[in-house]
């Protein structure tokens, strides 16, 4: 756990984290005379779940919410808690099915961590790696930008980013990269089912030391007089191609 209690706010990652795990959510707290109906299912699920509602003045809720848009809900939460990786690493040696695992190194704009969470989430990954030193970590603002899919998500943050390459890449696993430099487009490559992706910072992208555990690096052609995007929208771009791939690899195999 990294604090004895955090905030919550915005209608959809109130709403997730009510769905996702209710037990740490300890009351909820909605602006005075707001009708949206959204704000209404968010008040009846909390009151299902017995939870307490109290109704206060949005000038609280601002305070509480650091001045960000709270769309007139708060929920306070017990801390935010990490995943173990030794744990993910055990699911991994007793579930050898085809899997992606997102290794973020070194972001550090809570915005951009929160927008690609909300994209992971969305194209079925259920782990992601974060180092331990000179990264963002979870946060109110995070949430609030990954639409609340940080509560579908295990987050594991690690000492040794490096270190945790190797022992996914022993259980099976490739990593590629992202890379703005890379010489290969990341349409002409090939993706194992099992699959690290790594994503780097926004200034700097992924650190030569991590760039050299990777076994590909890969670029997205760029056509415009900009060299580069930024590293939400980048991850976003390869994450779909890699869902489009495996859509279109299920339908063929008759999956669903």
């Amino acid at each position: 756990m990294e604090n004895d209690q955090y905030v919550v706010f915005g209608l959809n990652p109130v709403l997730e984290k009510l769905k996702a795990s209710p037990t740490d959510v300890g009351e909820v707290l909605v602006s005075k005379g707001s009708e949206k109906p959204t704000l209404r299912s968010i008040e009846a699920i909390a009151r299902q779940l017995g939870l307490r509602v109290t109704y206060v003045e949005s000038g609280l809720l601002d305070r509480l919410a650091n001045g960000q848009r709270h769309q007139g809900v708060v929920a306070k939460v017990c801390g935010f808690g990490y995943s173990n990786f030794s744990d993910l690493l055990q699911h991994l040696s007793d579930a050898p099915n085809s899997q992606w695992i997102l290794l973020l190194d070194g972001l550090t704009d809570p915005r951009n961590f929160g927008a690609v969470l909300r994209t992971a989430e969305a194209v079925g990954i259920q782990h992601v790696l974060i180092p331990k030193d000179r990264s963002v970590g979870l946060s109110p603002i995070v949430v609030k930008a990954s639409a609340g899919a940080v509560h579908h998500l295990k987050i594991y943050r690690v000492t040794n980013l490096r270190r945790a390459i190797s022992a996914l890449k022993e259980r099976g696993f490739w990593i590629v990269g992202l890379h703005a430099q890379a010489e290969e487009s990341f349409y002409s490559r090939d993706y194992p089912d099992r699959l690290g992706i790594v994503l780097g910072s926004e200034g700097d992208g992924i650190r030569p030391l991590i760039q050299r555990e990777c076994d590909f690096l890969v670029g997205i052609p760029m056509l415009g007089r900009i060299g580069s995007l930024n590293v939400a929208v980048a991850g976003a771009v390869f994450l779909y191609e890699l869902l489009r791939r495996k859509v279109r690899i299920d339908n063929r195999e008759g999956k669903r």
